[in-house]
């Protein structure tokens, strides 16, 4: 199946330096607003129906106090559309559109590591990565969205997952678990391979949809992330980001998880012209799981839409 090239998410603007923490990707597609202002090959699928958007509610309401921002408007919809507050997923910035569909997690099944890139899966399923500082919760959140509690093992010691793990969700699309950055419990030479293999993953992967970049809100927000925010706005990469540890606030660190969260909207609203999207998380508490899987649906829906 071949690809059309996609319409580009966002572009920072004078960015700061890059630090070794994160590597160089390839341009993938994620919705952008700019993606809702033109007219896809063929229809748009029905609007998603009321029901479904409140399946996506049962976690319980955000913390109080989050910031308001720019709402990110999905593939599908105009830049001037009229939104009403339901048509947003609660502890987020983003609009469900018409390109929304079944959210839910019938079955997710592991699938292979990967050392290297060229040892993925190769079948035309779209994909999700989900990247972030080791410790961040990775494994967690992809345990907590295919509610298997061993989907991706949990450890104590940060930097544990040195391979690129595919798992494949409903025998239809990809949650793929990278390696944390930032840290890792490995020798010195297993430290200096993983941003090869990582980044070979990244130019080589014409069917990833979009990156999940995992965001600690238990704690102030840490260059190393923004310096990778700012990396992958710079090159176009399609990005989500995903605050975890929600429902923590964590001693001696200062912040509560919305003020962390404000605090790096802030910081990194010069860098986009266009809202980038977010969503507030808790593996714990279930905050924001049912919203995440809806979002990721419009995104994999438009992209199956225009495969040519």
């Amino acid at each position: 199946m071949l690809l059309r090239p996609r319409p580009s998410l966002f572009r920072a603007v004078a960015p700061p330096p890059l630090t070794s923490a994160c590597v160089p990707s390839r341009r993938t597609f994620s919705a952008s607003a700019e993606a809702g202002t033109a007219s896809p090959k063929d229809a748009a699928p029905s609007p998603v129906p009321a029901a479904t958007r409140k399946n996506a509610r049962k976690a319980g309401p955000p913390p109080m106090g989050i910031v308001k921002t720019a709402l990110f408007l999905p593939p599908g919809l105009e830049r001037d559309a009229a939104v009403a507050a339901d048509m947003v997923i609660p502890g987020s910035n983003i609009v469900v559109g018409p390109y929304a569909g079944d959210a839910r997690v019938k079955e997710a099944e592991f699938v292979k590591s990967s050392a290297r890139a060229r040892d993925c899966p190769k079948d035309d399923r779209p994909e999700f990565a989900v990247l972030g500082r080791s410790n961040v919760g990775k494994s967690s959140l992809i345990n907590a969205l295919t509610r298997r509690k061993e989907a991706a093992l949990t450890s104590k010691k940060p930097g544990k997952t040195q391979t690129i793990n595919h798992f494949l969700v409903n025998k239809s699309w990809y949650l793929v678990d990278l390696p944390g950055y930032g840290f890792a419990a490995a020798s010195q030479s297993a430290r200096m391979d993983w941003s090869s293999f990582t980044k070979g993953y990244f130019l080589n992967r014409d069917t990833l949809v979009g990156v999940l970049l995992l965001i600690d809100a238990s704690i102030p927000p840490q260059k190393i992330d923004l310096d990778c925010a700012n990396w992958l706005g710079r090159n176009n990469i399609g990005l989500i980001f995903v605050f975890t540890k929600c429902d923590k606030v964590k001693k001696g660190k200062g912040g509560r998880p919305d003020e962390n969260i404000k605090q790096f909207q802030e910081t990194i609203s010069g860098l986009y012209p266009e809202p980038p999207p977010w969503i507030m998380t808790s593996s714990v508490t279930g905050l924001g799981r049912d919203g995440l899987l809806l979002h990721m649906s419009q995104l994999r829906n438009y992209w199956d839409n225009e495969a040519v």
